[in-house]
């Protein structure tokens, strides 16, 4: 079986995660190992838990639900390395929105495309120096447009979710997303919501979502796009 160790080992944040967190890794594990059995083993799903608690944890605000998203996290995680390594199947076409903080521009443009595509592609996000939280003015501008970010939450940009893209769009961090072969690299170059003021930031969505229309249009099958 071909499994592949976590990105990054060895450069764990120092902060260090929950007290008496072990348990409830433990549980996390097992439930994930249980789900992914196809692909990986228990060894392999418990090393990603560690490292997506180690990762999630340097994020002091998310301490509340911190166990929550490591599991969200591992899961993702594991999930876009089975399908990058062909272990498990791959129906729809995938997309990656990276930016810096993962609490802005990429949220915003992968609420925009799923509501677009549905789940005719799979939608991921990440960040080049994820944030503590999706930004505020995020959550406004999907509100205005009858949208939420559903589970989403700010996460650092690994290789696994880049493997297994067809597609990556930076959003101003291109220079630090790793780049594989076979990938397409769209660059859409929007301002950062950060300090516009509401109307400069409805032009930034409105610009994100005619980018994201065109998109979704290339990788749907005809007649699969929700205008």
């Amino acid at each position: 079986m071909d499994e592949q160790a976590p990105l990054g080992r060895g450069h764990r944040p120092t902060a260090p995660p929950l007290r008496d967190i072990g348990p409830v890794l433990e549980r996390i594990t097992v439930r994930l190992a249980a789900r992914h059995s196809r692909s990986f083993s228990r060894e392999t799903v418990g090393n990603y838990v560690e490292e997506c608690s180690w990762l999630l944890s340097a994020k002091a605000r998310v301490g509340l639900h911190l166990p929550l998203l490591i599991e969200r996290f591992a899961d993702q995680r594991l999930g876009a390395l089975a399908r990058g390594l062909g272990l498990s199947p791959k129906p729809v076409p995938e997309v990656l929105f990276v930016c810096t903080e993962n609490a802005g521009r990429s949220q915003l443009a992968a609420a925009l495309m799923r509501q677009r595509a549905g789940d005719g592609i799979r939608v991921l996000t990440a960040g080049s120096a994820p944030g503590a939280e999706i930004a505020p003015v995020v959550l406004q501008l999907l509100a205005e447009q009858g949208l939420d970010a559903d589970d989403e939450f700010p996460k650092p940009l690994t290789a696994e979710v880049v493997t297994a893209a067809d597609v990556v769009v930076t959003l101003g961090c291109g220079d630090a997303c790793p780049v594989r072969h076979g990938r397409r690299y769209l660059d859409w170059d929007l301002p950062d919501l950060s300090g516009l003021d509401i109307e400069s930031a409805r032009a930034v969505r409105d610009a994100l979502a005619a980018q994201v229309d065109v998109l979704a249009r290339e990788l749907l099958p005809t007649g699969a796009y929700r205008a």
